[in-house]
């Protein structure tokens, strides 16, 4: 049996990710899928906490078909330093025996680990990428067709478009803001 590890911070989930996870899951058997930046929410890059991260994932892989024996889903805060990483990804979760990653630095501290570690194909990588859904959402512009219906619903549900455009201003344009309508 192969185990394999995908690691992402997903903010929001989307086709891009999905493509990943199932062209992954032609060639292992399980797959651990971490949640990466557990810590991080309510930023301009991080807009979504681990828990809604979760479901958003859960959600998608569930609308796609895919059978919730063949993956697990792990939150991982960000170690203290590079160095400890691994083994801090080591200690969080089960035995895997590939890495998915086309991140640099992920790849590097994998590989100097003793990992063997594959490259994911992109898929309408030019489309299919949270900075762009959290732009489009920040101006205003449709991104549904970027993400499955399911993960569109939990945004909305959790008010995410007004997150993102909230924690897009900055603190001067709420100050130019407020000085303006008095």
């Amino acid at each position: 049996m192969v185990r394999a590890l995908f690691v992402g911070r997903f903010q929001p989930f989307h086709f891009g990710h999905l493509h990943a996870i199932q062209t992954i899951l032609e060639e292992a058997d399980e797959l651990i899928i971490v949640i990466g930046s557990a810590q991080m929410s309510h930023e301009p890059d991080n807009p979504f906490t681990a828990g809604e991260r979760i479901e958003m994932i859960r959600a998608a892989l569930k609308e796609a078909g895919l059978k919730r024996e063949r993956y697990m889903l792990i939150p991982i805060a960000d170690a203290p330093s590079h160095r400890t990483w691994v083994s801090y990804v080591e200690s969080q979760t089960p035995r895997f025996d590939v890495v998915y990653s086309n991140q640099a630095l992920t790849s590097r501290l994998l590989v100097e680990a003793g990992y063997v570690v594959k490259e994911i194909p992109l898929h309408k990588r030019s489309k299919f990428e949270a900075t762009e859904i959290r732009r489009r959402i920040l101006k205003g512009e449709d991104w549904a067709d970027l993400v499955p219906i399911s993960v569109h619903m939990i945004v909305v549900e959790i008010d995410g478009e007004n997150r993102i455009r909230d924690l897009g201003k900055s603190d001067s344009f709420r100050v130019r803001e407020e000085n303006h309508s008095g």
